[in-house]
């Protein structure tokens, strides 16, 4: 209980030294808003967010940011400085301005819970408002989702290269900026990260920190063992040394073994002690380090590595019968630098008028098939295979239809129509994925902890096919139209086609 007040304490503190997130948009938002208010209408719409391709060539990625996205609307409201920075553009009218001051969000949201895995055209998140509303949120829903979202999929990468090795998150110094740290951070620890650097983050959201300590603290000393033995005495349950300041194999070792021993004959329990390196021919410089290591005596040592690592090298250094069981990932990691946007996107889907009991599906064409957006009023079922638990396929579907995983289900590739496959009834069970977090304006959803969110991802990740996870040619999961949304969707194709050419 008093680990959540102080996070709670913390998140209020931030949120106190920042700024009101209201005019986190786009200006083109508030420009349609005001021409919507000019313009009375009672429509309620359809927004949908999802993402067109898996970020960094993967076969898949993983939802993040909702608790962001839950407190951002439910603190939706324009300041009295909102509405004079409005007026002071002089391209707002007194009553829209006047509208905005009462402006509060009144619609439905559903939602993937945090640490769930997804796939391309799916919508992550589903908007169900009146249209001015639903358009003023767009940017930030996207802003805050598109970057947890990224750099938990980087995180559940990297996590899987290392084989079950613990990844420590410490790219804050190269974050682009406080919040890409703070949440950054936060993603990778639901990505499967075992802790983080950012003791704002631990704070905040009652994750492990965790770290060393700098090549200069060892240079702040006369000499190396000396600012071993020193850092030895302060914390001698959490003893990582770092050995490649001066020379890894005839300094920093031998003198961190000189430091080992000497804890040991002092009667120290050893724990948590180990070396890391931060430079040089990582695969080399730990199968040596090991082996004198474990000559003296210290086999059990945690031989840490660092220096600009990602999934890629981590597994290559795996390959390669490297000694390191604990691995620091920064810039790479916080950043993604392979892949630096999600892509997400909000897309209008369906309309109708506040009295009508049905939307009218709407849909956006395009010349690239993959911007093609799906029309109506939609959810997702997952399907599994009853037998192992993994994913055989997500079914984009309307948001009223019902299936029997007693009957078979026939699912088909909704660009190559001709492929298709039959799934035996019996064989496999359903889950609807979007949940609902607001209703009528109000959240009816408590978001996870954390460390609650990263044991559902790892779950989650637990239901891909390892050719799924590959890092080269991953297996593609099936993402399917149900036979309705499929009709509907060719039915749109063909009047919206046949209009353009009249």
């Amino acid at each position: 209980m008093q680990n959540k007040l102080i996070a709670q304490n913390a998140k209020e503190r931030y949120d106190m030294r920042a700024l009101n997130l209201t005019l986190l948009t786009d200006l083109y938002e508030l420009t349609m808003m005001q021409g919507y208010f000019k313009n009375p209408t009672d429509q309620i719409v359809v927004f949908d967010a999802f993402y067109r391709k898996n970020p960094c060539g993967g076969g898949y990625a993983i939802a993040a940011g909702l608790e962001q996205i839950i407190e951002y609307v439910r603190d939706l409201h324009f300041s009295p400085d909102d509405i004079d920075y409005l007026k002071s553009l002089k391209i707002f009218d007194t009553d829209f301005l006047e509208y905005l001051r009462g402006f509060h969000f009144t619609g439905d949201i559903y939602a993937v819970p945090e640490g769930t895995v997804v796939f391309p055209r799916e919508p992550l998140l589903k908007v169900i408002a009146p249209v001015m509303e639903a358009q003023l949120i767009e940017t930030a829903i996207l802003n805050l989702l598109n970057h947890q979202s990224l750099i938990a999929t980087k995180a559940s990468r990297v996590v899987y290269a290392a084989k079950g090795d613990g990844i420590m998150e410490f790219g804050l110094r190269r974050a682009q900026g406080p919040d890409a740290g703070l949440y950054g951070a936060r993603a990778a620890v639901i990505g499967g990260c075992i802790g983080t650097s950012n003791v704002l983050t631990g704070q905040m959201f009652q994750v492990p920190v965790k770290g060393t300590h700098a090549h200069s603290w060892i240079m702040s000393f006369p000499d190396e063992y000396t600012a071993f033995k020193t850092y030895a005495q302060l914390y001698p349950n959490a003893c990582i040394l770092l050995v490649d300041t001066y020379d890894v194999l005839n300094s920093g070792v031998p003198n961190a073994i000189r430091v080992f021993k000497e804890m040991r004959d002092s009667g120290i329990d050893l724990k948590g002690y180990g070396i890391r390196i931060d430079s040089g021919d990582l695969a080399y410089l730990s199968k040596q380090a090991y082996k004198m290591l474990s000559d003296a005596g210290f086999e059990d040592a945690i031989i840490s590595a660092s220096s600009d690592l990602d999934e890629y090298l981590i597994e290559s250094l795996k390959a390669q019968g490297a000694k390191i069981n604990s691995w620091g990932v920064g810039t790479n990691l916080i950043t993604c630098n392979d892949n630096p946007a999600f892509g997400g996107v909000y897309k209008l889907a369906a309309i109708k008028n506040k009295d009508d009991a049905d939307f009218i599906p709407k849909i956006k064409l395009s010349e690239n098939i993959e911007k093609i957006t799906n029309p109506g009023n939609k959810t997702i079922q997952r399907i599994y295979d009853k037998q192992t638990g993994k994913i055989r396929a997500d079914l984009i579907c309307m948001e009223h239809e019902v299936f029997n995983p007693d009957e078979d289900m026939i699912i088909f590739d909704p660009i190559a129509t001709w492929k298709k496959t039959k799934i035996p009834g019996g064989s496999y069970t359903l889950r609807e994925l979007l949940i609902p977090v607001f209703l009528k304006g109000e959240c009816v959803y408590t978001s996870p902890s954390v460390m609650e969110i990263q044991e559902i991802c790892r779950k989650e990740l637990n239901t891909l096919w390892d050719e799924t996870r590959r890092f080269a040619n991953p297996q593609e999961v099936y993402v399917d139209l149900s036979d309705e949304l499929y009709q509907i969707k060719s039915d749109l194709l063909k009047k919206v086609g046949q209009a353009s050419i009249e």
